[in-house]
Parts: C-alpha cells; structure tokens; sequence
C-alpha cells in the first residue's frame, strides 16, 4: 500500500522539476554579443555570461510584471540572483517583449523600446566588425568606449573605483555620493564615510589622500564582495556565501537607523527595536490620523508650554543662539514642522517640545535631570518691634525666642525625615545621580523592572555578583536586568560602575540603558544579547550544571560562580560553530574594545575579568565584552594596588599571586588565556598530559611546543572545525593569533605589549617577532 502512495507523489515530484529542466536547457548562454547576434529581445531567453559563469547580463521581468522587462547585470552564484547593475538605475523604463537590443551597422548599440526609442544611454559606440558586448569576470559589461563600471547605480564591486560616481538607492530615495556624503531626496546629507576609492577583494576600504586602509570584517577570504547603498538609506558590505547562495552583511556605515533621514515622516520620533529595525511613534501632544502625525491641539499666536522630551533629537530643527531658556522659547514659536526625529541616549540632549496650555498629555521621554526637592520651608512671623528702641533686653529676648524656635522646627523636621526615609543613605545616592552627565543611562523603579521581567521570573545567567534576568520594556525592547547581590556591602562598586558606564561607547562594549537603585535594590539594565556568551560555543560540555568555572571575588577563593551562564532553551538547539574568519573578528573586535578601556577613556579602566564567559556575541557574531564596570579606576600614570583578588581561576596573571602591582598588563595576560582557547577550543584549566609532569602542566607552554618546536600546528587546533583548516587559506590568520597570544602569555608584564599594540598585531598592521617561550612565574630565572 505505501508504494502505491509512493508512486503518485514521486510522478507528481518529476511533473513539477520537468519545467525548470526544459527551461535550463532551452537557455541559449552567449559568451559575446556580436552584430551577427543581433536583434536580441526578451522572448529569445539568452543570457550573456562572464568567463567562469560568475556573473550574467540579458532582460529580467519585474518581479510585480513578469511582461515588463529591463536589461541588468547580475549575479549566478546568488540564490535570488542579486542585481549589481542596471540600465539607467531607478529611472530605466521597462520594456515589453517587443523591444531588442541591437547593434546597428554603424557600430551603435541601442535599446530599443516598442516605439523605437533608444533607452541605452549615454551612447555606447564602437567598431561594428570588431566590437561586442562583453560581460568581464569582474562584473564590468563592456561594449566599445562604454563600460557599466563608468555608470553604477545602487552597487560597486570588489576593485570597482567611485571616481566621484553617485550611487543612488532602488527606491530612489538615497544618493551617496562625492564618495563619501549620504544624502536623503538630493538635498538632507546625514553622514559620511571615506572619502572611498574602492572597496578592495582583501575586505578592506582604500580612503582617498589617507595613505591607509580601513578594517572591515569577513576580513581576508577571498569572497565576492559588493557594496550597496540599500534602500533604507544604509550603507552595507555584503560577502556571498556560495555554499547557500545567500548574502551576509559584514559591514555597515549607520548601526544606529534612527539617524537615518527619511525612516519616519514628519513629527514622528523613530524607536530602535532591535538591532536592524525601527518603530515610529508621535511625540506627547500628537497623534497619528490616516497614517499623518499631527497635533491634538492646535495652537494660537499667543497659546503654547513646552514638553521636556530627554534623549530626543530632530535633526533638521532651527538652531538659535539664545542667552537663556526664555529666549529660546521666543524664538522657537514659529518653528511649526519637526523633521528626522529619533531617540537615542547618544544623542546627550534635550528637546523642549511646543504644546497647547489645554494639553493634559505628559512626557514619557524622562532621562535624569528633574531635580528632587529636599528643602522644607518654614515661615515664621517676627513680632512688631516695640516703639521704644532702647529696649534691649527685650529685643535680645525675642530674638532668643525665635532662634529657638527655628532650631525646634529644623530639629523636628529633620527627625521626621529621617523616620519617612530609614536609610538616609538612599537620598544621599539619589542625590549623587544628578553628577552624571548629561545622556547617561535611564533610572528606572524596582516596580517598572518587575513589570518587565515578569516578576523576575525568566532566569538567563548568574554570575558572582548576582542573577540576570530577561525583560521587556513597554517600548518592545529586550532587557537584561543584573541585580547585584549582597547590595548593602557593594554600593562603591555598584556606584563605580554608574561613573564608567555614563562615559563608555565603543561597537564592542555591551550597552547599559539604564538602573535601579531603591532601599536595598541595586540593578543594572542591559541590552540583551541573544546569542550568549563566546564560551557555549569555544567549549561544548558549557552548561549551568558542569561548567567548572568558579570565581575568584575575595583572598579566599569563593565558591560562587563568576559566569553568567546560559539557562534557557537555547541549550537544547545546535549551536552554529565558529568558522576561522569568525573567530578572528571576534578576537580583533575584543582586543579593540580592551584597547579602548585602557587607552581611549578619559579614566584608566582596568577589566580584571577578562574570559570567554564575559564575551558575549550579538548579530553576525560581533563581540561585545560585559562586565566590565566592575573594574577598579586609577590615573594613568599611577599603578593599582588592588587590596583583593578580582577574577577568575585560570586567567589570572601571575602578579595577582606575587602580589605585585597590577597594571594593564593583567588584562593583557587573561586576554592572551582567551585568544588561545579561540584558536584550541580548550578550557586553559582543563588542560591536561598523562606522559608529563604536573609542573608542566601549563597550557601556554604546551601550545608553545606543539606550533615552534614540534611544528605540528594541527595538534592545537579547534577539533570541531580543524576538518575546515585550510593552511593556504587560514596559515596566516591562526599564526597570527598563536603569535600574539604568546607574548601576552609572558610571565613578566614588562614583556607583554600593550592592549593597543596587540590590537595592531592582529590586524597585521605591525610585525611580530617570533615569542619567548611561556613559563610560569614560579619556575623562571631570575
């Protein structure tokens, strides 16, 4: 009976492959395009085709009018077959199956429509005997003294040169152009890049009159690479996976797409909802009427209050030099329309938005500049002085009463607060917040945080310092909310991390939204990363059971874990493994971000933490490094003397246990720790030989034999993705991240190089010296 059922389906299987069969096979594929090819119109289904059939050139139908057509390039090894070229860009004219494209007998090639007309524009001319139409392994089609490189419209390739070209976006709505300025309907530039001379196959960009090229990702494979101006006004690299036949993006210009002009119409303020889209809501005192945000209330001439909007910003608003906040007022009445609005704690200002004197609406954009008022008046009427001045003595006694007095009331009303407010600490910390600069994170109450997480019931790690939660907030965007245990003894390290986190942005840093701080709760708002930590996936015996790491937060080793850990149903699905060329940016995006801790910020910042459990990757596998707020600060010029252990078993440097001072140089060496266990997918700690002593049981040095003396690099690498080694293609990258390992692995922190000098040895922008051998500390010479 299965049979039966078998042989329907299969003779239904073979009906519907039979027409995509014939079709490839009634294909006519040219290599040129010649005067005795011509006329060639829509309805002969030929394609001009490159030398290794990478890219192909003919008539495409509109994906909304399969009889309209219009002549472009595009590419084979693409599962949707990407256009990077076509005639005329967005203004091209479809033509129907009546028109041809022809080579007339005066060496002219045109495209004709229905009616004759030429649509090939400018003119592309040549020898009629000897010219034709050429489609280059590069993706350029050529024909004569015309090349398509010369007129792009929403794309270049690899080695492609802008030479002052105006790429324009599919919708029409986007230009960049003068290789380097954004420009929104030819008239509102928003950013700029470059200026950009090429995008070069090696993944980097050429910058014109710099002498240097930038570092992008995907950095290094050779991969067919194209850059596309898209139709949300982005800036985007794509690489080709020809394994799927997809595009992966692996670089883009704006990550914040609220500043992009044009995503929201007027008055609108743009949302970020995630990392790759957007929502639009209308300001308070507006709302939205058949797709228009408009005002509630109209206003008059003399009608109007302002709403303070914090964290808002529209970019195209009139700017007035005004001496103080009144004649700002003034002078903003007659600005009616408000342009390109968004939101973002970047942003550092505050928008003072006109509505009617009737609007009950309240603004929902708070950030931390409203003041608490603390002061309690008190107001004491003074007797009628007598008519008699020299009265002395009663003077001095009613002044003695009313001072009195006032000392009652003042004691009284301070006892009172301090009844109503148990921990005068608390207002003291509440007062502190208004330091902060101006854009920091968000305060929120303990009672919106239990909203959003649920009553704190979605458990996503624990670490050292306290559980994290999952959230939403009432905007849709993901949470993470660290509550910091044993809150009543950590308020230096709760309110150290507020300081840095006000002052730190960097790609690879992870950003906080915001804080709790009420009577005995301390939390910390996260932006939430959906893909974990980098160690689920370096070690695949990671869980919240077995995990074996244990953290160090005291002289006395403690028993709690100092990892956040993932406890969500993610563990039961595959977990994709990290190819090389991940693997790189993710140690080159770390070191940057370690880089920019140690050298870029206005204070010193020591992480003291730094392991795979503390890297988290977000989309496409981009590292942002956490917790590190948790770390001490000091002057540049000083060392720290840190008066307990902070970190953890197995990325420790040697002078945390010597008891030497601790500079940079130990975030160096736990960096070092981390870059090897990428390169081996080995836990430093778990590391262990049967056939040797245990005093040389020491990862770095096994690593060191296996690659420079043994020259067996094989035995070091990832076993899950060693099968994709390639020594031709990944020698240089896995070289390159052994070799900088081992100097930072150098017991002595006068050998190890600088954050910033080992960010340049893995971009390869210095050369590296062959490494010492890496000893422990115990066992060197002095």
């Amino acid at each position: 009976m299965s049979s039966l059922y078998l042989l329907p389906l299969f003779s239904l299987l073979i009906s519907s492959i039979s027409p995509l069969i014939a079709q490839q096979q009634q294909e006519h594929m040219l290599s040129s395009f010649s005067t005795s090819d011509s006329p060639w119109s829509p309805a002969m289904n030929q394609t001009l085709v490159s030398a290794n059939s990478t890219f192909a050139a003919g008539f495409q139908p509109l994906p909304t009018s399969p009889q309209l057509y219009f002549f472009s390039v595009w590419c084979l090894g693409s599962r949707d077959k990407t256009i990077i070229w076509s005639l005329n860009g967005t203004i091209s004219s479809p033509v129907d199956q009546s028109s041809s494209l022809v080579i007339t007998p005066a060496g002219i090639l045109q495209l004709n429509d229905s009616i004759g007309n030429n649509l090939w524009q400018p003119t592309a001319f040549g020898d009629p005997k000897q010219t034709k139409l050429v489609l280059g392994e590069d993706g350029n089609l050529v024909f004569g003294n015309w090349s398509s490189f010369n007129y792009p419209t929403d794309t270049v390739l690899s080695n492609q040169t802008f030479d002052g070209r105006t790429l324009v976006s599919n919708n029409g709505k986007y230009q960049f152009t003068n290789n380097q300025v954004l420009v929104f309907n030819s008239s509102s530039g928003y950013n700029s890049y470059g200026p950009i001379e090429r995008l070069n196959s090696n993944g980097t960009f050429t910058i014109i009159n710099s002498g240097w090229e930038s570092v992008m990702a995907d950095l290094g494979s050779v991969l067919l690479r194209r850059l596309t101006l898209d139709n949300d006004g982005n800036l985007r690299v794509y690489s080709l996976q020809s394994r799927f036949g997809t595009w992966r993006i692996v670089w883009q210009l704006i990550q914040e797409l609220c500043t992009i002009h044009g995503v929201c119409g007027p008055n609108y303020i743009c949302m970020p909802n995630g990392t790759n889209s957007t929502f639009c809501i209308c300001p308070p005192g507006f709302e939205e009427q058949n797709g228009i945000c408009q005002r509630r209330i109209s206003l008059t001439p003399a009608d109007g209050k302002f709403l303070q909007l914090d964290f808002v910003y529209f970019s195209d608003g009139q700017y007035l030099q005004a001496p103080n906040f009144t004649s700002c007022e003034d002078g903003c009445l007659a600005n009616s329309i408000l342009l390109y609005g968004y939101w973002s704690p970047g942003t550092e200002v505050t928008t003072f938005l006109r509505v009617s004197n009737s609007e009950t609406e309240r603004s929902n954009f708070t950030g931390m500049t409203s003041k608490v008022n603390t002061i309690c008046t008190t107001l004491i009427s003074l007797p009628v002085p007598p008519n008699q001045s020299q009265a002395t003595a009663r003077n001095i006694a009613i002044l003695t009463r009313v001072y009195f007095i006032e000392f009652i009331v003042g004691f009284f009303c301070f006892w009172a607060f301090l009844k109503r407010y148990l921990k005068y600490q608390d207002m003291a910390w509440t007062l502190g917040f208004e330091f902060l600069p101006t854009g920091g994170p968000k305060r929120f109450s303990y009672a919106e945080l239990k909203v959003a997480t649920n009553d704190f019931s979605n458990i996503i790690g624990q670490g050292g310092f306290g559980i994290v939660y999952k959230g939403e907030l009432p905007d849709h965007r993901m949470i993470a909310v660290k509550c910091l245990k044993d809150a009543n003894g950590g308020e230096t390290e709760f309110w150290g991390e507020i300081i840095i986190i006000a002052r730190m942005h960097h790609l690879n840093l992870i950003r906080v939204w915001g804080f709790c701080v009420e009577k005995s709760h301390r939390m910390l708002v996260y932006e939430y990363i959906p893909n974990g930590s980098l160690a689920k996936y370096l070690f695949p015996a990671y869980s919240l059971e077995t995990s074996p790491d244990k953290g160090i937060n005291n002289s006395n080793s403690s028993n709690d874990k100092n990892s956040i850990r993932s406890t969500s149903t993610d563990q039961t699905q595959s977990r994709p493994l990290l190819d090389w060329n991940i693997r790189y940016r993710i140690a080159l995006g770390v070191a940057r971000a370690i880089a920019y801790l140690h050298e870029e910020c206005l204070e010193w910042v020591l992480h003291c933490d730094i392991k795979p459990e503390n890297i988290l990757l977000g989309d496409d596998f981009c590292p942002k490094v956490s917790d590190f707020g948790l770390s001490k600060l000091g002057k540049k010029e000083d060392k720290v003397a840190m008066s307990r252990i902070h970190g953890t078993r197995g990325y420790l440097a040697p002078e945390w246990v010597t008891r030497e001072p601790i500079t940079a140089k130990a975030d160096v060496y736990s960096f070092g720790m981390v870059l090897l266990e990428i390169v081996s997918g080995m836990r430093n700690f778990d590391f262990r030989e049967s056939s040797i002593g245990s005093e040389e049981w020491y990862f770095p040095r096994w690593a060191f034999e296996k690659v420079y003396e043994e020259m067996e690099v094989e035995s070091l690498l990832d076993r899950q993705i060693k099968h994709c080694y390639d020594s031709q293609v990944h020698f240089e990258l896995v070289d390159r991240m052994v070799k900088t390992a081992m100097w930072c692995l150098q017991d002595r922190p006068e050998l190890r190089p600088s954050m910033g000098k080992v960010a340049k040895m893995l971009e390869g922008s210095v050369e590296i010296t062959e490494p010492p051998k890496p000893t422990l500390f115990y066992l060197r010479d002095d």
